[in-house]
């Protein structure tokens, strides 16, 4: 079957009486180029055929083409209308299995364990809905699940910050997450046009190579407390950010500038300012108190 003709699509669709759901965000990929570039940029890092984590298969042409060249391809679908498609579509890949469920209610480190038992080299590719992107990033990162990259498609803004180095005017709370968790890179930017339906804005393709926190583990032994106090000084961005981690921490605006001094940082700075070691040190002088 041609998955690069919208004529065929269209009818594929057609003939299976399928109506893309508003509320799932369904905007699916059908660009085999952009397919293909995914796929290898999702194996770049590893040395042989790795296998692979897919969330949400659409009509399965990206899913097609990951099972050409990686081992096993384990794919989470929500939507139970496109079985009959992927059943055509995915006929002739027998490394493919579709999961069906919701990604962000399904016990993920469960299902790594039954789907990749004994493997050690797994990544995960995907075309992301607009509206669960940041979710569904931080919880692949935060559940420390065996993964050697995350290599997604997201709305463009979405890419520049979630890429944003911090400690810039464009890098916000999940910028500083990601960053402690993995090394993001943006690879290349995607046009509306290689999605049926269109969306009304265009996508980049990021990748994380993760490293599971592991080496900020020494200085953060309050993951939960660090993230507070991370969330807080952005969630007033344009003022000193003394005072939001004053106000969520119940503590004296003076503490918060106290520590801000004690790690040589400017008591008036803002969350902008801050680099992810700078945020380490704030942490580690406020954890001080016990709070």
């Amino acid at each position: 079957m041609n998955l690069t003709s919208i004529k065929t699509i269209k009818e594929l669709l057609a003939r299976h009486g399928f109506a893309f759901s508003k509320s799932l965000g369904q905007n699916f990929l059908i660009n085999p180029s952009v397919c293909l570039k995914i796929a290898s940029e999702g194996r770049d890092v590893i040395d042989y055929a790795p296998c692979v984590f897919e969330i949400g298969a659409g009509i399965g042409v990206l899913t097609k083409e990951l099972s050409r060249t990686c081992k096993k391809v384990v794919c989470v679908e929500i939507d139970r209308a496109l079985e009959p498609i992927l059943a055509e579509t995915l006929a002739d890949c027998s490394n493919v299995e579709i999961v069906w469920g919701d990604v962000m209610k399904i016990d993920l480190a469960e299902l790594f364990a039954q789907k990749f038992e004994g493997e050690e080299e797994i990544i995960c590719c995907a075309n992301l809905p607009y509206y669960i992107t940041s979710p569904v990033i931080m919880r692949l990162l935060e559940e420390r699940l065996p993964l050697k990259t995350i290599t997604v498609m997201v709305q463009k803004e979405a890419a520049l910050r979630l890429c944003s180095p911090v400690g810039s005017r464009d890098c916000g709370a999940v910028s500083v997450a990601v960053r402690y968790y993995s090394e993001p890179k943006k690879l290349f930017n995607v046009s509306r046009g290689s999605f049926i339906p269109a969306p009304s804005v265009d996508s980049a393709v990021i990748r994380l190579k993760v490293h599971g926190g592991e080496r900020y583990r020494g200085d953060v032994s309050d993951e939960r407390l660090f993230f507070r106090i991370v969330r807080a000084a952005f969630s007033q961005r344009r003022k000193q950010l003394a005072n939001p981690v004053s106000e969520e921490l119940n503590l004296p605006k003076e503490r918060i500038k106290a520590a801000l001094s004690a790690c040589d940082l400017n008591t008036s700075a803002r969350a902008e300012d801050l680099t992810l070691e700078e945020f380490i040190k704030l942490y580690n002088n406020i954890n001080r108190e016990n709070i």
